[in-house]
């Protein structure tokens, strides 16, 4: 049983994105850049998982895929993160 969850484990992003993991809604981010698979498939990925059961990790071109969701993000929170300091320097002009 050991072995299994090991299998498990070696093949589950969720530890690459721990730091950031309960920040994130996964089905949200899974929705927007993975719009045509389920928001079940999402999370089996993640965790390594297919859909019967086995070991299942992202492809590689799924991985480049989550990769590039993960930087548009990053690059959208930084955008809004400049546009509130914007407002506040506008507002005491």
């Amino acid at each position: 049983m050991k072995d299994i969850a090991n299998r498990y484990k070696n093949s589950s992003i969720i530890p690459l994105v721990d730091d950031i993991y309960d920040m994130i809604t996964w089905g949200d981010f899974a929705r927007c850049f993975f719009p045509d698979r389920s928001v079940s498939w999402f999370y089996n990925k993640m965790r390594g998982v297919d859909g019967n059961g086995g070991v299942g990790s992202f492809t590689d071109d799924e991985k480049r895929q989550l990769y590039e969701g993960l930087i548009q993000l990053s690059e959208r929170i930084h955008s809004a993160a400049e546009r509130i300091i914007q407002s506040k320097t506008a507002e005491r002009a």
